[in-house]
């Protein structure tokens, strides 16, 4: 059996509740005295005058120069929370308070309260070589911005879990080494400080699982191993505030899923069964049960899949210019949005994610081309053309693609450089 290694506790989510939840402005959050070091507010100085009382012993070691010159440090906060998430890398390389300023929580609670955070896409893909790199794109600014490397143990891993805790964790676990086997390691990005860490391990070893975020709480099912048995029923759940996974009830029956969502609180998930037969089921966190799931939204549900405000959506395509919507009420896949503008067939075109961005559905291809679609405006079209919804904001030298794709085709030279693996979007 394996030993459960519990690693100590790093820049865990749980010093995140209390400033995310309870800040509003600057001079509230001069009153939040955090208990854990990252969580640790720079020394503010709400004044540039200095006091008429003679100051102690340990006023005098705490005094350093303003954050910035002629201006009290709670205004100088208010300032530098608005400098465009792209320039944070410089904020840091400025001073030592600044750096420690931008290190902690403290600062991106407030971003994030005052609703000025920024979300960027984050890209893992796979090489010709099966090797793993990853890259982040700033859609303001529109270029792609550079990141740590993937820590090795995941450089050549396969079917790994990819997940987004808090808004600004991406945690990578399970999956499978090339010479190690099935893994139950668990690390995690953190895009505040733009470092990587350990988190505690998964309880079992898989890879090729399901998983999901209900909660703030990181679910994964199913899945494969080496062992006699080689799919699994067993579900596990992590809880960033306590630190620790804990099993949930068993699938109802093996299963390796090959698609999963959550939609309406429910968690459902769709694969391959131990005799290759396709399998569907959802799971309650309420009631921690699963059950069996036949109906149309399952039938005719596609990968890749997402929801957003309340409804799911599926790219109906395999270029991802056609959406489909769920209706509840036919129960069945019946609306689309058709940007009439398909980019063709090829593995380069083929749309690997469709995740949520900025209150609109961003589509990425495996040629780290995006668009972008405001279904949110999509109602009020009543049957006209909904090709104004849609927006290229990378790649958009759509022809020269095209053309080279052509050419290797018809060469036979129809291998991918590299494909995508998995995508999420954090915000900081």
């Amino acid at each position: 059996m394996d030993r459960v290694l519990q690693p100590p506790l790093v820049d865990s989510t749980a010093c995140l509740c209390r400033v995310d939840t309870g800040l509003k402005t600057v001079t509230g959050a001069r009153r939040y005295v955090p208990g854990t070091k990252l969580c640790l507010r720079p020394d503010i100085k709400s004044s540039i005058h200095p006091t008429r009382n003679k100051p102690t012993r340990g006023d005098r070691s705490r005094n350093q120069s303003p954050l910035l010159p002629g201006l009290p440090d709670d205004l100088a906060i208010a300032c530098l929370i608005r400098v465009p998430r792209a320039e944070h890398r410089k904020l840091r390389l400025v001073c030592k308070r600044w750096y420690r300023l931008l290190a902690g929580n403290f600062f991106y609670s407030l971003r994030k309260n005052l609703g000025i955070a920024e979300e960027w896409i984050y890209v893992i893909k796979r090489d010709r070589d099966e090797k793993i790199s990853w890259h982040a794109f700033d859609p303001v600014c529109q270029v792609w911005q550079p990141l740590p490397p993937v820590p090795k143990e995941y450089s050549g891993a396969l079917g790994f879990g990819c997940a987004v805790l808090s808004g600004c964790h991406l945690y990578l676990f399970g999956g499978k080494d090339p010479l190690k086997g099935s893994m139950r390691r668990v690390i995690f990005y953190n895009a505040r400080t733009n470092k990587w860490h350990r988190a505690p391990d998964m309880l079992r070893r898989r890879h090729f699982f399901g998983t999901c975020v209900i909660n703030n709480c990181l679910y994964v099912a199913g899945g494969e191993n080496e062992g006699v048995h080689r799919s699994l029923r067993s579900a596990e759940v992590y809880d960033p505030n306590k630190n620790r996974w804990s099993f949930i009830s068993d699938m109802s029956t093996a299963m390796v899923p090959f698609i999963g969502v959550v939609y309406e609180g429910k968690w459902f998930l769709k694969g391959l069964g131990s005799h290759r037969q396709v399998l569907s089921e959802a799971y309650q966190p309420e009631t921690d049960s699963w059950y069996p799931v036949f109906d149309g939204m399952v039938s005719g549900w596609r990968n890749p899949s997402t929801t957003l405000n309340g409804q799911l959506y599926a790219l109906d395509c395999k270029d991802g210019c056609k959406l489909t919507v769920y209706d509840e009420a036919t129960d069945s896949w019946s609306k689309h949005i058709d940007s009439n503008m398909h980019l063709g067939n090829s593995r380069a075109m083929e749309a690997a994610a469709l995740v949520p961005l900025n209150g609109k559905l961003c589509i990425i291809r495996n040629n780290m081309s995006i668009s972008l679609v405001d279904v949110s405006k999509f109602e009020d079209l009543k049957g006209s053309s909904a090709e104004h919804l849609w927006e290229t904001i990378a790649g958009k030298g759509q022809f020269k693609t095209l053309v080279t794709n052509l050419w290797s085709s018809l060469a036979g030279r129809n291998r991918l450089k590299s494909h995508i693996v998995h995508c999420q979007v954090l915000q900081a």
